[in-house]
């Protein structure tokens, strides 16, 4: 057995009792099926976040509203969580095989399982004051959204604007792929984004779509100080609407055999750009 078994107390075995019992409530429910993974959505609406970053994030967030956090005591000693219990939320120590039946054998959760309400996205409204804003045309691959939401943060953007339908809801997947990122960034959501797109062009917003094909370099496209990058799901790229309503097309220039770029590298290189431009018109 190990030391983190042998150290366990009543109140551990309580709440690993509980914990049994609701497992197998959830899983007589949906007709023993076995366990729920992290992307399901419990049935409250619950998401669950896991991961050092992630969920260190996630603690940090005062917007963020936690039901319940399950770690492992190795994973609670490196979040630097001393005292667990007087945490103002259900806390479990659990051994690492227990999150791995409940977000199952190949999420990279080290040891670390948070249920929290999903963060309410803001209305296209609360951008005053935004300078760079990112706009994902239909991209639903949770991994790409997570890794441009990481590099929003990194280069300073003000919100992320998506669509409601076809784009991935908040999970599991996407918050360890944001690698914390989901709790730094505003994240807006639209009906209809070539709508969006003329009530940010109607705030001063030059709307740039990024295309392969585009008439001009990235670069050579910025005009205004305030920029909202335009960027569509892999494969089909931006969608037709969305062609005739952004400001301008704009390619990057790649030297190489491959003409584009994945999404989230595309987001990358061009947030790089963005940033540029607007720290030499700011005199930055």
């Amino acid at each position: 057995m190990s030391d983190d078994h042998n150290s366990r107390t009543p109140k551990d075995s309580h709440y690993a009792r509980l914990r049994r019992a609701h497992r197998e409530r959830a899983t007589q429910k949906r007709g023993g099926k076995g366990p729920v993974h992290a992307d399901a959505a419990t049935e409250d609406g619950i998401v669950r976040l896991y991961g050092l970053h992630t969920v260190r994030a996630a603690l940090d967030n005062p917007q963020r509203r936690i039901r319940r956090l399950s770690i492992t005591r190795n994973a609670s000693a490196r979040l630097d969580l001393n005292d667990p219990a007087s945490l103002p939320f259900p806390v479990e120590t659990v051994e690492p095989r227990e999150i791995d039946r409940l977000v199952g054998p190949d999420a990279v959760h080290q040891g670390v399982l948070l249920e929290a309400e999903p963060l309410s996205p803001k209305p296209l409204r609360d951008l005053n004051g935004a300078a760079l804003v990112l706009v994902l045309d239909q991209v639903t691959d949770p991994h790409n959204v997570g890794a441009i939401m990481r590099s929003a943060v990194a280069f300073g953007v003000n919100a992320l604007v998506t669509t409601a339908r076809h784009s991935p809801a908040e999970s599991g997947v996407l918050a360890k792929a944001a690698s914390g990122a989901l709790e730094h960034i505003d994240h807006l959501t639209v009906r209809n984004l070539a709508e969006a797109l003329e009530e940010l062009s109607q705030a001063g917003f030059q709307t740039i779509g990024l295309d392969s094909e585009g008439p001009e370099r990235l670069e050579d496209t910025f005009q205004a100080d305030r920029i909202a990058l335009v960027l569509g799901a892999e494969g089909k790229g931006l969608r037709q609407k969305t062609r005739e309503t952004v400001s301008a097309l704009a390619r990057l220039d790649v030297p190489g055999a491959i003409r584009s770029l994945n999404v989230s590298n595309a987001a990358a290189v061009s947030l790089y750009a963005a940033c540029r431009h607007l720290n030499t018109i700011s005199g930055d």
